[in-house]
């Protein structure tokens, strides 16, 4: 490996990354061994009929709000063992189809309440916060607006709670449309692992395990005893299940109570719900990690999963750090083989790390011959999850640094049936800033495809092509399902002025933005081809000169190293070197080629010519370690830098235009059609 200190450094971050995600990534086919292995009966009594609150934390939600109540008053369940509370902050035509509806359920005995705080404070937790004050009842069951809970739910359930001590009972999600797209697929797939893998081999052993914020029932007292409801982070219920465990409690996971729900269907939906995710997660870990951490009752592996748990989304920012240091370190030639003589054992591994041992862990999982569809999904959540790393990158960011966001609904068009059609329906969500970082990793990543190619190293060309896919999946799929206008359909109406503009505008944008990414896919292909190409393949020449014993074939090869190579300047621009100024490595070779031309004239069995070539040899090494060492500052140099940045600026400022013209056109965006 070369001594450039830059070199050393990007290595040892390289190699740092590949050791967290390995263990994080070993700590997930534990949990898979766990869950499969270590199973648990729990032990259920007969509890009779005790009073339950159901909460329904409804935000605008006019698609699905009026399924999910009809499903709650269908429960078989006492009416008056039964008190169901609609916590309606909604601000559109949400709140007056619950309240003709709950009118209509109060009418027929049902003991359902239209609650209205008139603010939104604290958003859901607020909600669920407001809520308990007028609680009494010995059980709490919680379903978010797009679940769907089964008739049989309650008395199915509520037996688990036999030991005084389980606070909570979490229920496995179930998907309505899963195979509504293959980013349904790729998100059912990837629920399943959540709750088949780690929240049953947790739950089987004891560890601390979290409420997933709906589809669960807690124990009123243990709500009380952990502090209630707290509005500082964005996952609440993640907040308040590791509370209630510190305090003793403990949490049941059901495998086999399924409560069906609607995945989201549009990416941008997506995307939003996977950053409350991980920014949740890293408050949460900022908040409670070190609480959990010294406390002495809290058994160590259980201290482990638990810093697993909330600090597991730091894979993304370091998944993203590879990818931008493998072209490097490839550019370097800096060996990354695990067996430096069988360079196709590295494909092997990374695929039987990830892709081959998933497959595994998804037979286990369902057993049955639906594992055999399932596995279908995992190309989908392969690409899914890689792309999905900048979105969620960002989110770990926000968390750490302590950034303010708001709760931010996931939207739902209440989509069961794969025709059913969500593109003209409100709540549409438009693509964000993330986009163009997703966009610059797409292009990096093709760059990076030339460079495994050109360096000699095609086996991590796949590697990097699989990320870049994602990449771009994911940025596409942001423009495809983004929209600004809202048009009913069957509604044969002349649009207006600025509803034209609006479509017209982001074609343009749109289109502006593909260019912009050509272009700079285009020069970022010139100048490797123009600058760093040519000290590649000085590099091969030198290597050709090391193994050559003939002078005028070494002769030939110098002289189109010169040519090949710039006559002056330095590319080392920070801490620069005298060792890596063109100048002195062109008149390294000119004394190169008056030593090969001397040796000429001797015979090849003399001492004079022996030593003439070890010089050669020596000299051509010590070249060679140089130009390696400039190859990465032909990359990060201050011209490719202002390009850079002028490219992004280019793209931020499209951005501009498009948020200028949706804010523009919001009155239509907020029409209830």
């Amino acid at each position: 490996m070369a001594d450039n200190p830059l070199t050393q450094f990007s290595f040892q971050l390289f190699i740092f990354a590949a050791i967290v995600i390995i263990g994080y990534t070993c700590n997930f086919y534990y949990l898979a061994f766990l869950s499969n292995h270590r199973k648990v009966n729990n032990k259920i009594v007969d509890m009779g009929e005790p009073t339950v609150t159901i909460q329904l934390p409804i935000y605008n939600e006019k698609y699905v709000a009026e399924r999910l109540v009809d499903a709650v008053c269908e429960l078989d369940y006492p009416k008056e063992k039964m008190k169901i509370m609609v916590l309606d902050d909604s601000d559109d035509s949400t709140t007056t189809l619950l309240h003709q509806q709950i009118e209509k359920y109060q009418k027929i005995g049902f003991q359902i309440e239209h609650v209205r705080r008139g603010t939104r404070n604290g958003y859901k937790a607020g909600a669920l916060k407001y809520a308990m004050k007028t609680t009494d009842s010995q059980f709490v069951a919680i379903f978010d607006a797009d679940f769907i809970p089964p008739k049989w739910f309650l008395r199915k359930a509520i037996p688990y709670f036999a030991n005084s001590k389980t606070g909570l009972i979490q229920c496995r999600w179930g998907h309505l449309n899963e195979n509504y797209s293959a980013l349904t697929q790729a998100q059912a797939l990837n629920l399943d692992f959540h709750f088949l893998v780690e929240q049953k081999a947790k739950s089987n052993s004891s560890l601390f395990m979290n409420f997933n914020g709906t589809a669960g029932i807690w124990r009123k007292e243990c709500i009380d005893d952990a502090g209630g409801w707290h509005t500082s982070t964005l996952v609440e219920d993640l907040d308040l299940s590791y509370r209630a465990q510190m305090k003793g409690w403990s949490c049941l996971f059901l495998p086999d109570i399924v409560v069906d729900a609607e995945l989201p269907v549009q990416m941008n939906g997506a995307k939003r719900q996977q950053f409350r995710w991980a920014k949740g997660s890293i408050q949460c870990a900022v908040k409670l990690l070190g609480d959990i951490l010294v406390k002495r009752k809290i058994a160590f592996d259980t201290k482990l999963q638990a810093f697993i748990q909330l600090t597991r989304h730091v894979v993304f920012p370091l998944m993203l750090l590879q990818f931008l240091l493998l072209p490097i370190l490839l550019a370097s030639e800096v060996n990354l083989y695990i067996v430096s003589f069988l360079p196709a054992l590295t494909l092997a591994t990374y695929f039987a790390m990830g892709p081959g041992a998933y497959v595994l862990v998804i037979h286990n999982m369902y057993k049955g011959t639906t594992w055999k569809d399932k596995v279908k999904a995992l190309p989908y959540l392969l690409i899914y999850s890689i792309g999905m790393s900048v979105n969620n990158t960002v989110a770990v960011f926000d968390g750490v640094i302590g950034k303010k966001n708001e709760f931010l609904r996931t939207p739902k068009y209440g989509i069961i049936k794969n025709d059913d059609d969500w593109r003209d329906k409100a709540y549409n969500l438009p693509f964000t800033k993330t986009t163009l970082l997703e966009m610059f990793f797409a292009v990096y990543g093709i760059l990076g495809i030339f460079i495994a190619i050109f360096s000699n190293n095609p086996i991590f060309a796949p590697i990097i092509g699989l990320q870049t896919v994602g990449f771009f999946y994911i940025a596409l799929m942001s423009f495809s399902h983004t929209r600004y206008k809202r048009q009913g359909k069957g509604e044969n109406r002349i649009k207006t002025r600025e509803e034209k503009m609006a479509d017209v505008t982001y074609k343009i944008a749109t289109a502006g933005i593909i260019a912009v990414i050509i272009f700079g896919a285009y020069m970022a292909l010139t100048g490797y081809e123009s600058d760093v190409y040519p000290l590649d393949l000085a590099i091969g020449n030198l290597d050709r000169i090391m193994t050559s014993s003939a002078p005028n074939s070494i002769i030939t090869d110098i002289n189109s190293i010169k040519e090949n190579l710039p006559s002056t300047g330095n590319p080392v621009w920070i801490f620069p070197t005298d060792t890596t100024n063109f100048a002195r490595i062109q008149a390294d070779l000119d004394v190169m080629i008056i030593s090969a031309e001397k040796i000429q004239t001797v015979p090849k069995d003399s001492a004079a010519f022996h030593t003439g070539m070890m010089d050669i040899h020596d000299r051509s090494l010590i070249i060679q370690e140089n130009l390696q060492d400039a190859v990465p500052y032909m990359y990060v140099s201050v011209s490719n830098i202002i390009f850079s940045v002028a490219w992004i600026a280019v793209i931020i400022v499209i951005f501009a235009v498009l948020k200028k013209k949706k804010e523009g056109m919001k009155k239509y965006d907020e029409l209830d059609v």
